[in-house]
């Protein structure tokens, strides 16, 4: 049985926490947060304010960080140097050097350690570095990917606005886009990049150059409602592969239509699950800790990689 405890019971917990409950062979022992108000329904856990005392009075296989930005390396290196395996929302850190910090100390006391990049667990997402891995459509000639929506207004303390904790559009929204293109291709050769920010709304496009194609991309907190939205579309010598609201669509040359679920008189239907991406990157990670082996989907240089991009932008 595999004792869990998450920290940080705001926005993205709500993806997490239920995964947990669902698996066998696994126990939520305990939550903690700052804001006891936060904690409120959770039943049949123990519940604590400060992660001290939690470390104090549990005995844990796995704790999952859904803390703010800022706080991630640090927590995860505690709970570690404990002989805990980590599991970590995404970014590892605002800082380059926290990468090499937090993978050190879980060589050295043999623990697993992953940041939760879901993009590289959802399905579309998946297919479509299949079909580039495979060169099943040719090669790659462009792309586009955009991850749009409005400013948050509902972060504890307001870290989410503030550069210096959250990173602002880059480190929060556009990371998954950049995690997923160095994952799929790569390090891009070069970029080109515009950004639009002010105190109230962030906006920034980037084009990545990797020699054979190229990748725009888009990001935004506007300061208005529009509601979010998070696409692509991928150019290949035979085909377009788009995830633009109603799933995988991929536009052959022949003509035919393949969709993940297609509607009566459509050509085809592309054989991919419909499942959680929350869940498959967390089953990924609990399978790691029962069979002992380091999870090595998300790897430090990529990591490295990304914060280095980011912080030029």
């Amino acid at each position: 049985m595999l004792r869990v405890a998450e920290i940080g019971m705001g926005g993205i917990s709500g993806c997490h926490y239920p995964v947990w409950k669902e698996m066998e062979d696994v126990k939520v022992v305990a939550i903690c947060d700052v804001r006891p108000e936060q904690m409120e329904g959770y039943e049949g856990v123990n519940k604590y304010t400060d992660f001290d005392d939690l470390l104090a009075n549990e005995e844990i296989d796995i704790l999952d960080i859904t803390l703010p930005t800022y706080l991630h390396a640090e927590y995860a290196i505690k709970a570690m140097e404990r002989g805990i395996h980590v599991i970590c929302e995404k970014p590892i850190s605002l800082n380059r050097d926290d990468v090499k910090r937090v993978y050190d100390t879980a060589a050295k006391m043999g623990v697993n350690f992953m940041i939760a990049h879901v993009l590289r667990f959802w399905d579309e997402y998946v297919m479509l570095k299949e079909i580039y891995d495979t060169g099943k459509y040719g090669k790659l000639l462009s792309g586009s990917m955009e991850r749009i929506g409005q400013i948050p207004k509902w972060s504890w303390d307001n870290w989410m606005k503030d550069e210096n904790r959250s990173g602002l559009v880059p480190f929060d929204l556009h990371i998954h886009d950049l995690d997923f293109l160095v994952y799929a291709f790569g390090n891009p050769k070069s970029k080109s990049s515009f950004r639009s920010k002010r105190p109230d709304q962030d906006y920034f496009c980037v084009t990545y150059d990797y020699g054979d194609f190229f990748v725009n991309t888009q990001a935004s907190w506007y300061a208005s409602p529009y509601p979010f939205r998070a696409t692509f579309r991928f150019q290949f010598e035979g085909a377009v592969v788009a995830n633009e609201g109603k799933g995988l669509v991929i536009y052959e040359e022949s003509g035919n239509v393949l969709r993940a679920s297609a509607e009566a008189g459509e050509s085809g239907v592309i054989n991919i699950p419909t499942t959680d991406a929350y869940a498959n990157e967390i089953h990924y990670f609990a399978d790691c800790v029962r069979n002992n082996v380091f999870p090595d989907k998300v790897k430090a240089p990529e990591l490295e990689e990304v914060i280095d991009i980011l912080k030029s932008i």
